[in-house]
């Protein structure tokens, strides 16, 4: 296995969904149900969904010039529902330090996918563009690399763990709220 690749799967994935478990701890320390309730919550759902497509596709398909647009177009995608779920975070509660600093995280892991997996596969990054001596490949191909069962059982805890239960829970939890925080008390 390519090191970029021995990066991105056990170190990469790892901290990212770490990060997406920590930044839950401050939405539920926060008591975001109270403030911007149940649409910031749901924005964090999809971008999990934004992002997690992507990268399920850049390790259980060859990375090729259609993996490289899946992940550059669900990348802007994330920045973009990034933007407007900050929008709303910072217009109705409070973001402390902390929790800033995962944000940070959270939004460089989508680039740092993207680097990793276009360092290991260079060609085919610059033949999505029409530059390089390869042509581009845009037929969904199995990695015959791709990373043993065990890890995607590992990866599927995981996630259902770290990101989709506890966003789930959050969301919930808003949907239930019976009141918001005054603007002025947030």
């Amino acid at each position: 296995m390519m090191p970029q690749y021995s990066l991105l799967l056990y170190v990469v994935v790892p901290v990212w969904l770490l990060a997406g478990f920590a930044d839950w701890l401050c939405h539920r320390r926060s008591h975001i149900e109270r403030t911007s309730g149940a649409t910031e919550s749901a924005l964090h759902l999809l971008l999990l969904a934004e992002m997690g497509i992507p990268l399920l596709a850049a390790i259980y398909l060859q990375a090729n010039a259609l993996v490289f647009a899946v992940l550059i177009v669900g990348a802007l995608l994330h920045e973009a529902t990034t933007w407007f779920d900050l929008r709303i975070a910072t217009s109705s509660r409070r973001i402390g330090v902390l929790e800033q600093m995962i944000h940070s995280v959270l939004e460089a892991c989508p680039m740092v996918i993207l680097m990793l997996v276009a360092t290991a596969e260079w060609p085919q990054f610059l033949a999505l563009f029409g530059l390089g001596t390869e042509a581009a490949r845009f037929d969904p191909v199995l990695n015959e690399q791709a990373p043993p069962a065990a890890y995607g059982v590992a990866l599927a805890v995981g996630v259902a763990l770290l990101s989709v239960g506890p966003y789930v829970e959050e969301l919930l939890r808003a949907r239930r709220s019976p009141h918001r925080l005054p603007a002025e008390n947030r």
